[in-house]
């Protein structure tokens, strides 16, 4: 395992935390936020193989390019906001 060299700050700062010399200020609600948030993180995206029809892909590429986005993370933000609720229909006629 290769070692680590760490500076006379961090050494010390290291040496406090061995020592139990730091209290954690953290509040029980913080701590629930930044689990859920680790938690979400740490979730493994799957892959999922679709046919789409040529004149559909072509539209969702050709909005893909209008946003400056790769068209497959807006095909993924559209599932994100489908699935989260916060996909709406807009008419193209308005």
């Amino acid at each position: 395992m290769k070692s680590i060299i760490l500076d006379s700050e961090e050494q010390d700062l290291l040496e406090a935390f061995e020592a139990g010399e730091f209290q954690s200020t953290i509040t029980p609600e913080r701590k629930k936020i930044i689990e859920a948030t680790a938690k979400k993180s740490c979730q493994q995206n799957k892959r999922v193989n679709i046919k789409v029809s040529e004149s559909d892909l072509t539209a969702i590429q050709k909005a893909a390019l209008q946003q400056g986005i790769p068209y497959q993370i807006f095909i993924t933000s559209i599932l994100h906001k489908y699935a989260s609720g916060t996909l709406y229909e807009v008419s193209h006629n308005q």
